[in-house]
């Protein structure tokens, strides 16, 4: 069984890759694959639709291989309707490196009081009968007041949010104990099942989309 994860970001590449091992699958990514182009995800008005979206954009260009998806982002009490789905392209932008970002973004939370946040996951899985499902995940915490573990690649957030009910930020877990309560750990633990069970006659002609 061969799996695209859609993604150029190698930080989401390796915490999907790593949640999805069980299944004995063998993993592919848009480099392997030659695949240069990125699904735009600026019209997308949703987690959703952009997830499914991404799926599709990738499963035309990945022929006969499963593909999975993803987007995520977080809602911020104190920055109301202005992260979501917008996250990455949101303050330095998309293109600015994780330091400036998170730099940017720690600025703009200094005289916030309000600083609870929750981190949400829509993940696709989408098969190349073109049966698709999609899963959700939700982790709640707060953003603090400093950096407390060193920046991983391309997800720099996971420094500063602080899961509730936990002294430790996302990037300093481990990786086992950050996919068991993380909001794309709690979505992809889902498409781990749905592949564990997995039987090619049972899917082969069926086509449809569920939460």
């Amino acid at each position: 069984m061969d799996i695209l994860i859609a993604t150029h970001n190698i930080g989401k590449f390796k915490e999907i890759e790593n949640i999805l091992m069980p299944s004995g699958a063998r993993f592919h990514s848009l480099s392997d694959l030659g695949i240069e182009e990125d699904f735009d995800e600026s019209k997308g008005e949703s987690y959703e639709e952009n997830a499914i979206g991404k799926a599709r954009f990738y499963a035309e260009r990945a022929k006969d291989m499963i593909v999975v998806a993803d987007d995520s982002g977080v809602n911020v009490q104190a920055l109301d309707g202005e992260l979501g789905v917008k996250t990455r392209r949101w303050g330095a932008g998309e293109d600015a490196c994780d330091e400036l970002w998170l730099d940017t973004f720690m600025k703009r939370m200094e005289k916030e009081k309000m600083r609870n946040a929750a981190f949400l996951c829509c993940a696709v899985i989408r098969m190349p009968n073109g049966e698709e499902k999609v899963f959700i995940g939700e982790t709640k915490g707060e953003i603090v007041n400093d950096v407390m573990a060193p920046i991983q690649s391309g997800i720099p957030l996971s420094s500063v949010f602080l899961p509730e009910g936990f002294n430790k930020v996302y990037s300093a877990m481990s990786e086992e104990e950050k996919n068991k309560i993380s909001h794309r750990g709690k979505a992809f633990s889902q498409i781990l099942d749905f592949l564990q069970n997995f039987t090619p006659s049972h899917h082969a002609k069926s086509s449809s989309i569920s939460n």
